[in-house]
């Protein structure tokens, strides 16, 4: 049944903005995963919420017997911030000449490392043609990393994936010029598009359920009132005292990310463990975790405005750099067309289907995995 909304807040601006767009939210699943409340009743009036953060404890990788880690910060430097950027390594033992892979989550309110893991230790493990190490990292702002405040947009993104890339004292300092990049949703088109501007050189890129829209602009447009409602709700969400009341309420509570993840995230709701609800609802009460949410579903954080772009993206790569795309078979219906649109696209080297929703790579992580090891021995094995 259809559900309008209105949120009752200190913000005059907040509640214009959802008054405004509840009917349209209510006829609309969103295309990638932001969390929100799927139902909500046609008036929700805030209540007190305790504000206290979570353990911050980062849950150790479980690796098998072959295979050994280790965790890192890395210094990522911004307009005069210090960012400590967390990141994992993963690689077999006594591999030498390895691929270097590195895995970069997709871009959401419980965005994290987690999500790649199972996937990192399968390829680093595998003894076929091409042997791998594995980086995972953060994004700033999100997961395990530290979460300042900034104006995060899309080139703000970008150029930390730069950054943490290029690095003459980073982790990937050693790839030599060979490095694979696995990205899901948002991550795949910001990597996308530091590529096709020459900024990063990877040998190649595998898009997974990639996305380019945040939720409300692929739901509401982006006309320039709408663009305005996105600002005020942005600032509102920075806010000191009421941002915190509103994305606790709309974000930062275990019902909403569970249904979040049964409804849209995953394709089948039994894959939802609370092991998984709990872990991400501590991601959210990290201090700073309601500023990269706040970009993102507000459009921001999208590295392209049309499928037009999104598809120029691929096709400036074309005879450069090899590219994957991994498909999710139960995507949200905005999402998957997007993806479909890359099938047969120029640019795009080969087009699989996995099954999942928004988070294939986490949900069923040893088909992304085969699918993605299949592409690395195709590129750079000796049989090719």
């Amino acid at each position: 049944m259809a559900a309008s909304f209105a949120i009752f807040t200190p913000s005059s601006a907040a509640a214009a903005f959802f008054s405004a767009a509840s009917a349209d939210y209510s006829r609309s699943r969103l295309s990638s995963p932001l969390l929100l409340p799927p139902r909500i009743a046609r008036t929700l009036r805030l209540r007190p919420v305790s504000s206290s953060l979570v353990s911050s404890s980062i849950p150790s990788p479980v690796l098998d017997s072959t295979s050994r880690s280790k965790t890192g910060k890395w210094e990522w430097k911004f307009n005069g911030n210090s960012v400590n950027v967390y990141f994992e390594e993963h690689e077999a033992e006594s591999v030498a000449n390895a691929k270097q892979i590195l895995l970069v989550p997709t871009i959401s309110d419980v965005s994290t490392v987690e999500e790649w893991r199972t996937v990192a230790k399968d390829i680093v493990a595998r003894e076929g043609d091409v042997r791998c190490r594995a980086t995972i990292v953060d994004w700033p702002g999100l997961g395990y990393s530290d979460r300042p405040s900034l104006e995060y947009n899309a080139d703000v993104m970008q150029n930390f994936l730069e950054q943490f890339i290029n690095a003459p004292d980073g982790p990937l300092a050693n790839s030599g010029g060979e490095l694979v990049i696995f990205g899901g949703g948002h991550a795949a088109t910001i990597a996308l598009r530091a590529a096709g501007k020459g900024s990063i050189n990877p040998a190649s890129i595998a898009a997974v359920a990639p996305t380019w829209a945040g939720p409300l602009p692929i739901v509401f447009g982006r006309g320039s009132d709408m663009e305005t409602r996105y600002g005020l709700l942005r600032g509102t969400l920075r806010a000191p005292a009421v941002g915190w009341m509103m994305y606790n309420m709309l974000v930062s509570n275990e019902k909403s990310i569970k249904s979040q993840y049964e409804s849209h995230v995953y394709a089948n709701p039994e894959n939802v463990t609370p092991s998984i609800v709990e872990s991400r609802y501590a991601l959210t009460k990290r201090k700073g975790a309601r500023y990269v949410p706040a970009a993102f579903l507000t459009g921001q954080l999208d590295p392209v405005k049309s499928r037009e772009e999104f598809l120029q993206l691929f096709a400036e790569l074309e005879g450069k750099t090899a590219i994957l795309v991994v498909s999710s078979a139960n995507a949200p219906k905005r999402s998957k067309a997007e993806m479909e649109a890359l099938k047969g696209a120029e640019g795009v080297t080969k087009f699989v289907e996995v099954p999942g929703a928004l988070l294939p790579q986490e949900e069923y992580p040893l088909a992304v995995a085969e699918e993605l090891y299949k592409f690395l021995e195709e590129q750079f094995g000796s049989k090719r």
